[in-house]
């Protein structure tokens, strides 16, 4: 990442016709970058307090002089009162690619440079506005798939999840620091309290940390959207299936086997949870290429799925081969629905013994909410409770390797060795500093890159 003391500007808004398009700019040299680009009555940009907006025109370079690129509204953020903690000018102009891209140009033919991705939210935490947690809730709120979704980015930017780790934070500090006064005693001399306290504090942290470990199937599904297959034979109804549930004709049906030849993947929001559905290529022998080329990342869209929604032709029995392959699956992601139950019903429930089984005859609408409520129980959404900020993929990663070392700190104090305890209090430094990258506490520039490369650029 380039220099703070750069002023850096970006395109804030989507691409595409829209009322307003915003350009974005933060550094030290954004009013003096306003003064010669802005032309308005009254006073210039830079003499102007925080907090308030004018009405005027982008000047832009042209051969031979100057022209009005846009019509615009000025906003002006005096540093620390803006989302960089820096000064900020924002140019709210005419919606469109072109409008702000005129804007844009005119800003960097001034003196600034094109932000990076995420750079506004970076600058925000390292100049202390936001934590890293919060700053990663912004990331979520941005990409939210649902309304769920986006409440809990939402309570996590407002910092339900930093106080948690800051509480734990501050636990393994005071263990830490008790440790560390237990050193200054000779061994008949030694407070047992010092120990007592490191032990509670140390206990007191492993408990909450536990707790937010168990936040992390929920933010999974949350941010991630939970992929849902329907597999099975061709002519099954898969494709019926997926237009059932959208409640749309989204996939071609018809009753000529190998109509789906490739993945169709659409989106549901069940429960507030965002659904990645799939309906694959029917499983069968095929001497078609293309075909077998869609039963091959049908095959490997299964063995990834959150949830498996496996279809059986209700008339026809289930040969020894099909009554193999569902036995090597894991029942807690399997639904087997057993389709067209108005042509006959050869193969009935107590013949799959230990899976989730549902009878249907989706041309006829008889069983889609009972898939649906199949779906969310086998996922556990209706357990959830209110919207509540959860923990990510890498809160997870560093949850774990913590608890993992707490757990060897508690063996050594539970054994009593005095030979042990100097290494004891420094891998305990240790754990604390790991916990510290969470928020942000401590963090070297691979972590923020990782992070914020992630981010689009204007945010």
């Amino acid at each position: 990442m380039k220099s703070f003391s750069d002023t850096i500007a970006a395109i804030s808004t989507a691409t595409g016709d829209a009322g307003i398009s915003i350009v974005r700019v933060s550094g030290p040299e954004s009013f003096s970058i306003a003064d010669r680009i802005f032309r308005c009555d009254g006073d210039k940009p830079s003499m102007r307090p925080g907090g308030t907006f004018v009405h005027g025109f982008v000047r832009t370079s042209k051969q031979g002089g100057k022209a009005d690129a846009d019509e615009v509204i000025l906003l002006i953020y005096r540093a620390p009162g803006s989302y960089t903690k820096e000064d900020v000018i924002e140019l709210q102009g005419h919606g469109g690619r072109e409008c702000a891209r005129r804007i844009l140009r005119a800003v960097l033919e001034a003196g600034a440079r094109p932000a990076e991705p995420g750079e506004f939210t970076r600058r925000a935490f390292l100049n202390g506005r936001i934590d890293l947690l919060q700053a990663e809730a912004v990331a979520d709120l941005i990409c939210a798939k649902s309304d769920r979704a986006a409440s809990a980015a939402i309570d996590q930017l407002e910092g339900s999840l930093s106080v948690s780790f800051s509480a734990i934070y501050s636990d393994l500090i005071d263990a830490a620091g008790s440790l560390e006064s237990s050193l200054d005693f000779s061994e008949d001399d030694l407070p047992v309290s010092l120990f007592d306290n490191a032990q509670t504090k140390i206990e007191s942290a492993r408990k909450a940390l536990k707790e937010l470990l168990s936040t992390w199937e929920e933010g999974h599904l949350l941010r991630e959207g939970a992929l849902v297959v329907i597999s099975g034979k061709p002519n099954v109804g898969k494709s019926t299936l997926l237009n059932s549930l959208l409640g749309t004709n989204r996939a071609i049906v018809t009753e000529e086997p190998g109509t789906t030849r490739d993945t169709i993947e659409e989106q549901l929001v069940l429960d507030g949870v965002p659904l990645r559905i799939v309906d694959t290529a029917g499983i069968r022998e095929s001497a078609n290429t293309a075909e077998r080329e869609g039963i091959q990342r049908a095959q490997d869209l299964i063995r990834r799925a959150d949830l498996n929604l496996l279809m059986y032709d209700c008339s026809v029995k289930v040969d020894p081969a099909e009554k193999d392959y569902i036995s090597k699956m894991d029942p807690r992601k399997i639904i087997i629905i057993l389709n067209k139950t108005d042509l006959g019903e050869a193969i009935s429930p107590s013949d799959l013994n230990g899976y989730y089984v549902i009878p249907a005859s989706l041309i006829n609408g008889n069983g889609v909410q009972e898939i649906k409520n199949a779906i969310a129980e086998k996922l556990g959404t209706r357990n959830f409770g209110q919207p509540h900020a959860t923990i990510s993929e890498r809160h997870r990663h560093v949850i774990l390797e913590v608890l993992s070392k707490l757990d060897d700190t508690t063996r050594v104090l539970l054994s009593k060795r005095d030979d042990l305890l100097v290494p004891a209090i420094s891998s305990l430094r240790e754990t604390i500093e790991n916990l510290g990258s969470i928020t942000g506490k401590s963090y070297d520039k691979s972590l923020l890159d990782n992070i914020f490369g992630r981010f689009c650029i204007g945010k």
